[in-house]
């Protein structure tokens, strides 16, 4: 019998598995959720894109806080009419993944609009042409600006199949403990 891995599967999959290539040995430990399943979750989910802003100043903004505090720049492009966002904003804002993000990275979120806003900002980190679904993560290093999981940016673009821990421990593969 033959499986078939779809690109869902593998995405799922490279989520899941620690340490993936690429990425630092030495990654931080997520926390352990609270939480099971996202039903569980606050309701309703957050809404965290601003449909008005101004996406190259936030980023630039994020860019210097991120660098001055040590942290990573973790940049999440997406859109609220996306239940898979919707559903990876209120992870993040869960207990206690929220104080674990708050202390390793600075967080802000670009409005993609239908994959037809803001394309500057993946453009200015190597993503040319279209995305592959939202959300979308760029980790960013920022005293240097390199992205560090390029080809992994839309590997939590179907969260829903995912849990609350794999959402946790695929945040957690780029920090330093």
């Amino acid at each position: 019998m033959k499986i078939r891995a779809t690109p869902l599967h593998i995405a799922a999959l490279a989520a899941l598995s620690l340490p993936a290539v690429g990425t630092t040995a030495n990654a931080a430990v997520a926390p352990r959720m609270n939480i099971a399943r996202f039903d569980q979750l606050a309701q309703p989910l957050p809404k965290p894109y601003n449909e008005q802003a101004d996406a190259d100043r936030a980023v630039a903004a994020a860019r210097l806080l991120a660098r001055k505090s040590g942290r990573l720049l973790l940049i999440d492009l997406g859109g609220n009419w996306c239940l898979d966002c919707r559903i990876l904003a209120g992870t993040m804002e869960a207990e206690p993944l929220r104080t674990w993000v708050d202390r390793h990275y600075v967080v802000v979120t670009v409005d993609v609009g239908r994959f037809d806003r803001n394309q500057q900002v993946q453009k200015r980190y190597g993503i040319a042409g279209r995305l592959e679904g939202v959300p979308a993560l760029l980790v960013v290093n920022p005293r240097s600006g390199k992205l560090l999981n390029p080809g992994r940016t839309s590997a939590l673009a179907d969260a829903r199949s995912m849990t609350p821990q794999a959402l946790a421990d695929w945040l957690a593969q780029w920090p330093a403990k």
